[in-house]
């Protein structure tokens, strides 16, 4: 039979959803017009914020595309809540997960605290099969092997399997056969293998990515089915995807199979909205910045979204293609403390949304960054979520006042030392990914988003020597907007190491070509017209472990120049070695759904501010905007608050802030010209 098609494209409405640690923020677009919202989110039940969302905006949910980014499978890696996992490896190889790389995380410590490994070591199994490195079959499996692997199975009982062989890369059917059999003779238990999550050499990279996939992919399979069921009760005609960690969309039906690849999915949300919505001002260099409520991410975009390879979520590393972006443990919800030498700290530990700052009334006592901005009057009580809640001044100030008492300041000046040391974690973090990767930060604008980031972003930019900067439109929900603009994709690789030059062109164009059917197969309920395809290689000196990617052509003589000069940008130096290639990879991208920004109307004349104000630190009088009373070309020059329902930007002294045709606050430090 064949397959009916479904298209975002074909869907009339669209609602793009981000769940985060403290909100969860919405996005609807309806082919025209734009609504945006934000619930505290739900951590126990996900997927109730999403539907509480879903009813305070008065969403039909007939032929609706939900696009949804997750943090399910983030935090229980996090949080050491995934199932019970068993992983299966090679006689002999069973402790390759607990070995790892022996890389140390602190040089000079002699005795570091035991790092506990996401798979209790009693329940890594072996099997006695092997291949060789050719691919050759060196030891069968034997029915007896799997009669007792099968035998210590189920004295585990074990939520999830993990299957990594030896060399699975270039012969993956003794994995296969081991899933079969398990399958067979277990009921309910999630299996994958190592040559469907990553078909690579490195068998502790591949091994840690199939565990990781394991160990969350029951989590995401109930939480999606209960999600997907509860809108589908709605109506049938409703579709939900999923964002993957690289930037692209995936069917909620294969997502649970592939949740190693949700990891980072909503961050990946933030970086597709502050590339769509920067690149319609012109701006396609940036250093963005996304500030919410548990967490702030960081990143650099040059042109394209970088991915990467060599991640790493907590202590683990994960090979799977993924945006590359630097994370700490600095929001507004982060909580503020003296330490046992008398030093004040902000973070990592959160507030989240339960109870959350002291300042939203749940239950919270902590002084949290949020707290302390209310206090030094930044933030307006009764203009938090669009008047939707008040925030309690006295809660903040006491929690505050609990800080400043063990370090002998008054309550705004311990407020403005929690801001300045919060900022500080932010900018070590911008640094981390700019400048220790040889990259100014003045050539880039500083992409400001998340729900906590305008009050800090001419500080950081300051910082950092920036001359622009720029506060997206809805940039508090910039997250749930990049789902809007992200396209069904599939990130797919097979390790080939052979010698570059000796290399048979034709084969490999084979390879391409079964990697890019797979590909197509798997995107078939989501596409409507054929993918944009982009092969590449990985390519190394012969000897090194890492490599550098590079776009394919089968010119290898070329592709070698193109790695020696790669090689001399990215290291410095270039080597008369012998290249390798590594591993094959392949992208591929299905149609953007049709969002769209609405242009503002233009009035250069001077915006009517809604009231002056005094903040505790900034020198005069504060002017109040509202953001969406602001018309393009309009003109402020701080020191001033702008408010809209999901954030509040600070625009400091010395600041000039121009609105374009977009919405966007362009921010510069010296006056440009009008546009």
């Amino acid at each position: 039979m064949k397959k009916i098609m479904v298209s975002n494209s074909n869907k009339s409405h669209w609602l793009g959803v981000d769940t985060g640690g403290t909100f969860t923020d919405f996005v609807y677009f309806d082919g025209q017009s734009i609504r945006i919202h934000k619930v505290l989110s739900t951590p126990g039940s996900p997927e109730q914020a999403i539907l509480q969302g879903i009813n305070e905006l008065e969403i039909s949910l007939h032929d609706l595309q939900l696009i949804h980014g997750s943090t399910v499978a983030t935090n229980a890696v996090l949080e050491g809540k995934g199932v019970k996992t068993v992983y299966i490896g090679n006689k002999g190889f069973s402790d390759v997960l607990t070995i790892g790389r022996q890389a140390r995380r602190e040089l000079y410590n002699l005795m570091p605290e035991p790092v506990e490994p996401l798979i209790a070591v009693e329940h890594c199994l072996q099997i006695n099969t092997r291949l060789s490195a050719q691919g050759e079959l060196l030891e069968p499996l034997e029915a007896a092997d799997l009669k007792r692997l099968l035998s210590e199975i189920k004295q585990i009982q074990p939520g999830a399997i993990a299957i990594n062989l030896l060399f699975s890369f270039l012969d993956n059917q003794q994995e296969k056969k081991i899933k079969a059999y398990l399958s067979e003779n277990l009921d309910d238990v999630f299996i994958c293998c190592s040559s469907d999550v990553l078909p690579e050499y490195k068998e502790y990279e591949r091994g840690m990515a199939s565990a990781l996939n394991a160990y969350v992919g029951p989590l995401m399979r109930a939480y999606l089915q209960r999600l997907n069921q509860a809108v589908k009760e709605k109506s049938e005609q409703a579709s939900l995807s999923v964002l993957q960690s690289s930037g692209g969309t995936i069917g909620a039906g294969q997502a649970a199979e592939h949740a190693v690849k949700l990891l980072l999915s909503g961050p990946a949300g933030g970086l597709k909205g502050a590339q769509f919505v920067a690149g319609m001002s012109g701006e396609s260099r940036l250093l963005s910045f996304d500030m919410g409520g548990t967490s702030t991410d960081v990143a650099l975009i040059d042109g394209d979204i970088k991915l990467t390879s060599e991640a790493c979520i907590g202590h683990y590393p994960v090979a799977v293609p993924m945006v590359d972006m630097h994370t700490i443990g600095a929001g507004g919800g982060s909580i503020a403390y003296v330490d046992s030498g008398g030093l004040l700290n902000v973070g990592p530990e959160s507030a989240g949304a339960r109870p959350g700052p002291a300042c939203y009334g749940q239950g919270g006592v902590r002084a949290t960054v949020t707290d302390a901005n209310l206090v030094l009057g930044r933030l307006q009580a009764r203009a938090f979520l669009g008047e939707g809640m008040v925030l309690d001044i006295a809660a903040a100030q006491k929690a505050v006042q609990s800080v400043a008492k063990k370090i002998n300041l008054s309550t705004e000046e311990a407020a403005q030392g929690i801001i300045r040391v919060a900022n500080e974690h932010m900018v070590r973090a911008l640094r981390t990914i700019s400048v220790q990767r040889g990259f100014a930060p003045e050539d880039y604008a500083l992409t400001c988003f998340g729900g906590a980031g305008g009050l800090h972003v001419c500080a950081l930019a300051s910082a950092l020597k920036m001359q622009r900067a720029i506060i997206p439109v809805h940039a508090g929900v910039l997250s749930a907007l990049g789902m809007l603009v992200a396209e069904p994709s599939r990130e797919l690789s097979h390790s080939c190491i052979q010698d570059l030059l000796s290399s048979d062109v034709q084969q490999l164009d084979r390879f391409f070509t079964q990697l890019e059917l797979t590909g197509t197969d798997e995107m078939q309920q989501e596409l409507n017209a054929k993918p944009a395809v982009r092969r590449s290689v990985d390519l190394r000196y012969k000897g090194q472990s890492f490599t550098l990617n590079i776009n394919w052509n089968k010119n290898l003589r070329s592709l070698e120049n193109q790695f020696h000069d790669l090689h001399r940008k990215t290291y410095g130096h270039a080597l008369d070695m012998q290249v390798e290639l590594v591993n094959l990879r392949l992208s591929l991208k299905g149609e953007r759904p049709p969002f769209k920004l609405p242009r503002l109307k233009h009035n250069k004349n001077t915006p009517s501010a809604i009231k002056t104000i005094h903040c505790y630190g900034i020198d005069g009088e504060v002017n109040v905007y509202y953001r969406d009373q602001l018309f393009a070309g309009q003109k402020i020059i701080g020191p001033a608050l702008i408010l809209e329902k999901v954030s509040t930007t600070l625009i400091e002294d010395g600041w000039v802030c121009l609105v374009d045709e977009w919405g966007n606050l362009r921010l510069h430090i010296k006056e440009p010209k009008l546009f």
